[in-house]
């Protein structure tokens, strides 16, 4: 998290060009792209992690049936989403103030870039350094949930994890919730296939506080930073059980939602003897990715009770899942 306040203290900084004159829309909007290209796919891949592991067959739990799993998402990090060209994401190159090349995301491999601005200082125009990425392959989620089978063959499913602090970085908790349902229930003639089709959704939000120091020791206090990640997914389910094997299939779509915010009012902060206007960090930063297509592929076996499940996704994040988990139908 030093990486992501980094980058939006160094930019914002610039962009205030030398603290004393008011920065443009173009300037705000050029500024917010650039923070969303290095964050942003960390946002994504674990959106695309909590969007997995809520399924494991077709066939929701008959009326009192319910189980409780335990699966690991591994998100598996592709290398388009590890780059970015500065000049590609600001809204107008020959016009913006910043300009430069292909850089690292926070989930890349190399140096950051050089990222120049263009003030008119007659000092010569400033340039620093963007953040290096932290050389991510893959992202391992852990999510505990269980599941409950209702009237008319459908299922809720719920994920939680209560507030929980890590040491002295801050706090952070997940809640969810989904929900599947049998279709072909309401299919005459076709509910006799031998096979189980059930349309699935899922929500899922990770919440945090975490404190931030400045990277830089420039002065700057620390303070408590909120970051968000939501995560929705719909699909359509198909599998048939075959003995203890059941394989399955899905496809559908999931989209992500990452904030980044800064509660208060504070409208500046000192670092070294400048003060720098923060309120665009108090504003925060949104980002989004939607309606991403993702279909998987994978099984479940079971030995009485215990089910094991493991599936591979694939999407602009792609995740591989393995589970155990009690089941009793």
């Amino acid at each position: 998290m030093k990486k992501v306040i980094s980058i939006i203290i160094l930019i914002f900084i610039f962009c205030t060009k030398s603290y004393s004159q008011t920065i443009t829309g173009q300037e705000v909007d050029d500024f917010k792209a650039i923070v969303e290209a290095y964050i942003s796919p960390l946002g994504n891949s674990l959106g695309s992690g909590l969007n997995n592991g809520w399924y494991n067959t077709a066939k929701p739990h008959k009326l009192g049936g319910f189980d409780i799993t335990l699966t690991t998402n591994f998100v598996l990090i592709n290398q388009d989403v590890k780059t970015f060209v500065i000049d590609e994401v600001v809204s107008d190159a020959n016009s913006s103030i910043f300009s430069g090349g292909e850089t690292p995301t926070i989930l890349g491999n190399n140096d950051g870039a050089t990222l120049n601005f263009s003030t008119g200082d007659q000092n010569g125009d400033p340039a620093i350094t963007m953040p290096s990425g932290l050389k991510i392959r893959a992202i391992p989620l852990p999510v505990l949930q269980a599941g409950i089978g209702l009237v008319k063959n459908t299922e809720l499913t719920f994920r939680y994890i209560p507030e929980l602090k890590i040491g002295n970085a801050g706090k952070v908790g997940l809640m969810g919730f989904g929900i599947k349902h049998d279709v072909l229930q309401w299919l005459p003639i076709v509910n006799k296939v031998p096979i189980d089709i059930s349309i699935q959704g899922g929500y899922t939000k990770v919440g945090s506080i975490i404190t931030l120091e400045d990277p830089n020791d420039g002065g700057l206090d620390p303070f408590d930073a909120n970051l968000d990640i939501s995560a929705t997914t719909f699909n359509l389910l198909l599998s048939k059980k075959l003995l203890m094997f059941t394989p399955y299939i899905g496809i559908g779509y999931s989209s992500t939602k990452t904030s980044f915010k800064v509660p208060g009012s504070t409208s500046k902060y000192i670092i070294g003897d400048q003060y720098v206007p923060t309120g665009l960090i108090n504003e925060g930063f949104e980002f989004e990715s939607n309606n991403k297509i993702r279909a998987n592929i994978g099984f479940r076996f079971n030995i009485t009770i215990i089910a094991l499940q493991a599936n591979y996704t694939f999407s602009e994040y792609p995740v591989a899942t393995i589970g155990v988990g009690l089941s009793v139908r």
